[in-house]
C-alpha cells in the first residue's frame, strides 16, 4: 500500500508531502490545476520514462519518493527484492526514489540502494496499478488473462503443472536414448573389433609385470650361461675340483690315524667336500632357474610387445584393458538391448502425454465453466455503467499440441462487442476512452480484485459520465477499496462523495510564479468542494443541499 509521496520540483509541483491511507481517496480539482502532473511524478518514481519536460523552470533537478508498506514475506515482491540483493529492515517501509536532472539523466533508487529503471518498473507493478484511458497494462494484457480467471474459478493447476513436468521430462529422456542409441550405433562396428580382438588376447591385470620380470630373468641367464659352464667345468666331473677334494680325503682318510694334526686335516677336508657338494647343487639349480628356452623367451617378448601396443591403440595402462574390455562388452549390449530400452521409454512418454492431456483437459472444462460465471458477472456490472449494450466474452480457446505448456493448453482472452450484432474483439481494439475505463473497472469488480496490486489508481474513470451512472462508478470504486488501497482523480461529485479521503488539487500564482498544491479537505471543505462540483464557480445553496444528501447517502 502507497503510504506517502514526496515531490520536488516537479513541473508545477515546487514541494508537496502527501500521505496516504487504506480505502477510497478521491482526488479532485477544477481542469488544468495539475491532477495529472501528480500522477506523473508518481509514474516516475515507478519507473515509467523519464522526460526532462517534467523538471520545473528555473531549477536543474527533480525528484519523487515514493513510501510503501514493507513487502510482505514469501511474496513476488519480496523475491523480486531478495534477488536482486535489496536490503529491506524488518517492519521498515519500502522506499522508491527516483531523481531527474534538467539535462534529462535520472537515477533511480530502491530503499536508498541505486537500482535500474527496469527493476523500478518491475517492482512498480507488483505495488501499483494506474488504470487510466491510455493504459494498455495490467487487466488489457491477453498474458494475465489466464491467470486472472484461475484465480476468479479458484483452481487449482498444480496437477496440470506436475504433469506437464513429467511428459517433458519422459520426452527429454527418450530424445537423449536416441541420441545416444544413434551416437553408440555408428561406433558399432569397432567396438565388436575391440571387444574381439582384446576377447582373444585375453588381457589381465598384472600380466604386463608378470612378463617384464620373466624376460628380464632370462634375459640375465642368457648373459651369465657361459659363466656358470666354466663353474660347472670346474667343480664337477672327474676331474673337478670337487673330485679330486673327495679323492684327497679319501688318501688322507688312510693316514690320518698316524698324526693328529693329519686327523684334523681329514676333519677340515670333510667339510669342504660338504660345502664344495652343496655348492654344486646350488649352481645346478642357478643355472635351472636361469636356464633360457630361446621359444620362451620371444613368445614372452611378443606378449608383451603385443599387450603394450594395445594398451596404447586403446590409451590406457596395460592393466587396464581387461576392465575396458568388459566396458565396451557392456556398450555392445546396451545397443543391442536399446531397442527395448526404447520401447519402454516410448510407453511412458505416452503414459505422460496421456496424463497430461486428460490433466489439461479438465482444467480446460473447469475454466469455460469459470468464464460462464465471469461473463455472468461481468453482464451483471455492465448495466449500470451505461454499457448495457455491451457484451463481454471470455474466450478459452485450444492451443495447437505445439503450444501446449505447464499452465494448460488453452488460451484465454476478455472479449467484448459494444453494440448489438458487432463483432467480438479485444478491449483495447473496439472500445473508447470512457468505455474502455468502465471495463476496466467492471472487470475489476468481478473479479473481486484478484491479482491485484495493492494500490489502484482510476485517472478520470468517470469522463463523459454523470447521475446514475456516476453513482454506480462511485458505488464499486469503495467495494473496490473495501480489500484494497484504491486512489481515483474524478471530475464527478456523485464519486466524490464515496471517498474515505479527500485532497483537493488547487493552483495558485504569485507574481509570475504558479505552484499546484494538494490540500486535504476536512468535512466542511469536502461539503463545500462536492458543491462546487455540482453547480461549477459559483456555489449555491441549492448545491450545498445537494452535496449534503450525497455525503448521508454513502
Amino acid at each position: 500500500m502507497l503510504t506517502g509521496l514526496a515531490i520536488r520540483n516537479i513541473v508545477l509541483i515546487e514541494a508537496l508531502d502527501l500521505t496516504f491511507e487504506r480505502g477510497l481517496t478521491v482526488l479532485t480539482g477544477e481542469t488544468g490545476a495539475g491532477k495529472s502532473i501528480l500522477l506523473d511524478a508518481l509514474g516516475l518514481a515507478l519507473g515509467m520514462r523519464a522526460d526532462s519536460g517534467l523538471v520545473r523552470a528555473g531549477t536543474d533537478q527533480a525528484s519523487v519518493t515514493a513510501s510503501f508498506e514493507p513487502a510482505a514475506a514469501g511474496s513476488a515482491l519480496a523475491a523480486l527484492l531478495a534477488e536482486n540483493e535489496i536490503d529491506q529492515e524488518p517492519g521498515g517501509p519500502l522506499l522508491i526514489r527516483r531523481t531527474l536532472k534538467a539535462d534529462g539523466g535520472s537515477r533511480a533508487f530502491l530503499n536508498d540502494q541505486p537500482c535500474s529503471a527496469a527493476l523500478l518498473r518491475d517492482v512498480g507493478a507488483l505495488l501499483v496499478e494506474i488504470h487510466g484511458q491510455h493504459d494498455e497494462r495490467g487487466l488489457l494484457n491477453p498474458r494475465g488473462h489466464m491467470d486472472l480467471l484461475d484465480a476468479f474459478g479458484g483452481l487449482d493447476t498444480g496437477a496440470v503443472r506436475a504433469a506437464h513436468a513429467a511428459w517433458q521430462d519422459a520426452g527429454t529422456r527418450l530424445a537423449a536414448a536416441r541420441d545416444a542409441l544413434e551416437n553408440a550405433a555408428k561406433e558399432r562396428d569397432y567396438l565388436a573389433h575391440a571387444v574381439d580382438e582384446l576377447t582373444k588376447f585375453a588381457p589381465e591385470p598384472g600380466e604386463e609385470e608378470a612378463l617384464a620380470a620373466e624376460r628380464a630373468t632370462m634375459q640375465k641367464g642368457a648373459r651369465l650361461t657361459e659363466d656358470l659352464a666354466a663353474l660347472d667345468a670346474a667343480l664337477g666331473g672327474s676331474e673337478g675340483a670337487l673330485s679330486k677334494l673327495r679323492q684327497a680325503a679319501r688318501r688322507l682318510d688312510r693316514i690320518a690315524p698316524e698324526h693328529e694334526l693329519l686327523a684334523s686335516a681329514l676333519a677340515a677336508f670333510d667339510r669342504a667336500v660338504i660345502e664344495a657338494a652343496e655348492a654344486e647343487d646350488q649352481l645346478a639349480r642357478a643355472s635351472e632357474a636361469l636356464s633360457v628356452d630361446p621359444a620362451r623367451l620371444d613368445a614372452i617378448e611378443t606378449r608383451l610387445f603385443d599387450l603394450r601396443a594395445l594398451a596404447r591403440k586403446h590409451q590406457v595402462a596395460a592393466d587396464d584393458l581387461a576392465a575396458l574390455a568388459e566396458q565396451m562388452s557392456a556398450q555392445l549390449a546396451r545397443i543391442d538391448a536399446g531397442e527395448a530400452g526404447l520401447l519402454d521409454l516410448e510407453g511412458e512418454l505416452a503414459s505422460t502425454r496421456a496424463a497430461y492431456e486428460a490433466a489439461a483437459q479438465a482444467l480446460s472444462d473447469a475454466r469455460r465453466a469459470a468464464a460462464a460465471r465471469l461473463d455472468k458477472a461481468m453482464a451483471d456490472e455492465l448495466a449500470p455503467l451505461k454499457l448495457d449494450a455491451a457484451r463481454f466474452r471470455t474466450d478459452v480457446e485450444p492451443l495447437p499440441e505445439g503450444q501446449w505448456r505447464a499452465s494448460g493448453k488453452d488460451r484465454v482472452e476478455y472479449m467484448i462487442s459494444t453494440n448489438p450484432g458487432a463483432p467480438f474483439a479485444p478491449l483495447t481494439k473496439i472500445a473508447s476512452g470512457g468505455e474502455l475505463s468502465r471495463f476496466i473497472l467492471a472487470l475489476k469488480v468481478a473479479l473481486a480484485a484478484q491479482g491485484s496490486a495493492g494500490t489502484m489508481i482510476f485517472d478520470e474513470i468517470d469522463r463523459g459520465v454523470g447521475g446514475a451512472v456516476a453513482g454506480a462508478i462511485g458505488e464499486r470504486l469503495a467495494r473496490l477499496a473495501g480489500g484494497a488501497q484504491v486512489v481515483v482523480v474524478t471530475h464527478s461529485p456523485q464519486v466524490a462523495a464515496r471517498g474515505a479521503e479527500h485532497l483537493l488539487i488547487a493552483k495558485s500564482s504569485q507574481g509570475t510564479i504558479t505552484r499546484t498544491g494538494v490540500h486535504p479537505l476536512d468535512e466542511a471543505e469536502r461539503r463545500e468542494e462536492i458543491a462546487r462540483m455540482l453547480s461549477g464557480a459559483a456555489i449555491t445553496d441549492e448545491a450545498r443541499a445537494q452535496a449534503d444528501r450525497l455525503l448521508e447517502g454513502v
